[in-house]
């Protein structure tokens, strides 16, 4: 079985890299898998005070693994998918130790989700953004959850619909990263020492106050954004806008640019 995501510890810190690049660490089963495993041994690793999340290659994640689900019934895919990202958001809010994401390249779709969990995020200047769900038929459903809180609202209302791509600083100014920095892992380095000084069970209480609202539309919403999510893939809309994609042309509906 190959590894998708590299796991390392090294003073105090943790450190997840996607390493998918076959795929754009699109969300597949096996990655998800392993980076919930990944999670489970920084928690469990004596020491260790934040969790950083990085990535090999010029994606940080391309969202689902559409590529995945071919030759599977759309309606398990559906089910399945939907659920495994709601956990796997819910899982990084509800990690006691804070995790840092650390981004210099492309995001997509439900990458997003991950990057509205992280508790601080870094940006680089290779790093793009942008929320293509609408453009294959579906809608950012589950990944509004972590999104809403952080973005502007108008910011939200733009780019939900127009899956218009926007660089770090745009990120920073609308709240979804923390930081776009000229250079990540310096960054990165500075914001650890930083945490590297708090208890353990300072950082978990910590944490735990500014991840309860989110946790709290989680309990309130998760399920009806689940089951919206997998009715919504399952749409004609979305078959054709899932088959235009994986052969590159533009979907049926689209209305071509004069």
């Amino acid at each position: 079985m190959s590894t998708l995501v590299r796991y390392s510890v090294e003073a105090g810190v943790a450190r997840l890299t996607l390493d998918s690049p076959g795929n754009r660490n699109a969300l597949s089963v096996e990655l998800v898998n392993q980076l919930h495993e990944g999670l489970t041994a920084a928690t469990e690793e004596a020491g260790v005070r934040a969790v950083v999340l990085g990535h090999t290659g010029g994606t940080f994640c391309a969202g689902a693994d559409l590529a995945e689900a071919a030759g599977r019934d759309p309606s398990d895919v559906a089910v399945d998918r939907a659920q495994e990202m709601t956990r796997l958001l819910r899982r990084i809010l509800e990690l006691p130790l804070p995790v840092i994401g650390a981004i210099d390249g492309n995001v997509r779709a439900g990458g997003l989700g991950i990057v509205g969990a992280c508790d601080i995020v870094v940006a680089g200047p290779a790093s793009t953004f942008a929320l293509t769900e609408a453009r294959i038929g579906v809608a950012p459903s589950i990944i509004s959850l972590t999104l809403l809180p952080k973005m502007t609202a108008r910011a939200a209302g733009r780019y939900f619909l127009t899956g218009e791509k926007f660089g770090a600083a745009e990120a920073a100014d609308i709240g979804l990263v923390t930081i776009a920095a000229d250079d990540v892992d310096a960054t990165v380095k500075s914001l650890t020492a930083a945490i590297g000084k708090a208890s353990p069970q300072g950082l978990a209480a910590s944490k735990a106050l500014t991840t309860a609202p989110l946790l709290a539309a989680f309990d309130r919403d998760a399920d009806t954004l689940t089951r919206q999510s997998a009715e919504l893939f399952v749409s004609e809309e979305a078959r054709e806008g899932m088959l235009a994609f994986l052969q590159k042309r533009p979907p049926s509906w689209a209305i071509a640019e004069e």
